[in-house]
């Protein structure tokens, strides 16, 4: 569970430097979603990184625009941020590897209603 940890740090750490204290402070208080084994915490995390890979690229654009409109270098900033975008999505898609599925009680419907009806 490593790779959203660390890219909910990674997007802490930008809201923080762009002074947007509240949306950190979620990025950080979601790495505890990681200890609640239920299906509905495990969907909140995949939201919560796909909307930060959409930050990622948004950002990566904005920046890349203003480097471009002062004539500056923007290809490293957008490979580094490119980056960190595809990890973001990485740590999400970290949920359908079979024993984080397993572990959240991901998968099959009619698994999961035996597990919980039977």
């Amino acid at each position: 569970m490593a790779l959203p940890v660390i890219a909910l740090l990674l997007l802490a750490a930008h809201f923080v430097h762009a002074g947007l204290w509240p949306i950190a402070a979620v990025c950080i208080a979601a790495t505890g979603l990681l200890w609640v084994a239920r299906p509905w915490a495990a969907r909140t995390l995949q939201v919560l990184l796909a909307l930060g890979a959409i930050e990622w690229v948004l950002t990566a654009a904005t920046r890349a625009q203003m480097r471009i409109a002062h004539e500056q270098p923007y290809v490293r900033l957008l490979a580094i941020l490119g980056t960190v975008a595809v990890f973001t999505v990485l740590a999400a898609l970290a949920f359908q590897h079979p024993g984080v599925a397993r572990r959240f009680g991901l998968g099959d419907s009619r698994e999961a209603s035996k597990r919980h009806f039977g």
